[in-house]
């Protein structure tokens, strides 16, 4: 049996894997986790959901587990998962949960869950959890009468994530034309209150969910509706956000898509010129474009590598004292302003940026030169799929291929984290020349892992 926590809490198909029984046992074990060192005190627990029309069904699930252990819960509602984190913290609560599967389509749903200082849980913590799942809570570590816990219901509280992130970067937008595609997710009424608040003349897309359009055609994964209005409206660009929030995209005035890399570059360089960024530093995983490394070789800004995954990031900045990280998919982390990747906060600092500097957000994004890529996925046993350097032809190809760029390209390869697959990754100039080689490494790990 696999572990049931992905890299993004527990996903599946709402009431089929993610059913309303397992949403009730999350409840029960994170609450009786979370909260076992409270000094006796009633536990806490914010609950939070995007848009999806199973969100209810699964938060009430979720938080009738919480009030069997004896924790007493407070519904949000449709908040962005940044906003559930903060609240956390600000409020005191013991843990937060989330409802969502974030940028999947509307069939998934997905709970994650964050401490009371709004971080995301470890490994180990998880596993405690999922243990307590699957062997259960005995019954006479279940309170009754009044130690049972009980639901209350504050739909306001947006209000204060949207000032939050006002009083952090309290940019004036002023004389801005913005368009913004809010995926028909959480993000619907917190992110554009925030930008309206500062002064933008905002133009909005996909602020009208019904349960069943979370990302459907929309958002930071379909661009293409962004992209054309920006250039329709001559707007100053063009700010694009997941199902959940946490992820932020953008798009210049051109019409040209500014990824997590361009807009951790852009930012990083603002930062370090004002003296704001840790140790001249950003951290990345290893799937961040060459162009942003060279970018950052340029501009005097140091980088650190981790994993894939926004987790792993987090965990080196806590570890390291750095303040700024995240992916290239627009999950971009703010460490001291906010405890997860923040797409309301991604946004106002690169149109603090735009407006600090003057400039326009193409001329911003020029810095930093996406390299091609080449992505081809090579099939293998399950048990092997880890091991594909102790396969010594595949080792020597690779060592080749690096000479072969001589720094003017890369070659990456991970095993799939969910599927039995090596996955084959290639930067470089010449698209051709990478697709033909990536093809020729895919082909090689499978036949000598065969």
């Amino acid at each position: 049996m696999g572990r049931m926590f992905g890299t993004d809490g527990v996903r599946g198909v709402a009431n089929r894997e993610l059913t309303p029984q397992l949403a009730m046992e999350l409840g029960r074990a994170g609450a009786y986790v979370l909260a076992k060192n409270d000094g006796g005190r009633r536990p806490v627990m914010l609950v939070g959901c995007d848009t999806r029309l199973s969100g209810d069904m699964l938060a009430n699930a979720l938080m009738a587990g919480a009030c069997a252990v004896g924790a007493d819960v407070v519904y949000l509602g449709v908040l962005p998962t940044p906003a559930v984190a903060y609240l956390a913290r600000r409020h005191h609560a013991d843990c937060g949960v989330v409802i969502s599967a974030s940028h999947n389509p509307m069939e998934f749903n997905g709970i994650k869950f964050f401490d009371g200082e709004g971080f995301k849980l470890p490994d180990a913590t998880e596993d405690e959890i999922e243990a307590l799942v699957r062997s259960g809570i005995p019954n006479e570590e279940l309170p009754a009468g009044e130690g049972v816990g009980h639901i209350t219901y504050d739909f306001g509280m947006w209000r204060e994530y949207v000032q939050h992130a006002i009083d952090l970067v309290p940019v004036d937008l002023g004389g801005f034309r913005i368009v913004m595609d809010c995926a028909e997710g959480a993000s619907f009424r917190t992110n554009v209150e925030a930008v309206r608040a500062l002064g933008a003349d905002l133009i909005t897309l996909h602020v009208n969910p019904d349960g069943t359009n979370i990302n459907r055609n929309c958002g930071s994964t379909h661009m293409e509706e962004l992209a054309e209005r920006v250039v329709a409206e001559r707007a100053d660009c063009g700010l694009a956000f997941d199902g959940d929030a946490d992820r932020f995209l953008a798009v210049d005035e051109h019409g040209n898509i500014v990824n997590g890399d361009q807009i951790m570059a852009i930012v990083g360089k603002f930062m370090k010129r004002q003296g704001t960024l840790a140790q001249d530093t950003v951290v990345v995983t290893v799937m961040s474009n060459l162009g942003f490394y060279l970018c950052c070789d340029r501009e005097g800004v140091r980088t650190e590598k981790t994993k894939v995954g926004d987790r792993y990031v987090l965990e080196k900045m806590k570890e390291d004292g750095y303040n700024l990280g995240g992916e290239q998919s627009g999950h971009v982390i703010f460490l001291g302003e906010n405890t997860t990747g923040d797409g309301l906060l991604s946004a106002l600092h690169l149109l603090q940026v735009m407006r600090e500097t003057n400039r326009p957000l193409s001329r911003l994004a020029s810095i930093c030169e996406m390299m091609p890529q080449a992505l081809i996925n090579a099939s293998v046993a399950n048990d092997k799929k880890e091991h594909y350097m102790d396969f010594p032809e595949v080792a020597e190809a690779c060592a080749k291929l690096e000479k072969e760029f001589a720094g003017a390209g890369r070659v990456l390869i991970r095993p799939s984290g969910t599927e039995p697959l090596v996955r084959v990754m290639i930067e470089g100039r010449d698209q051709e020349l990478i697709a033909a080689k990536a093809q020729e490494l895919a082909d090689l790990i499978e036949r000598v892992m065969a």
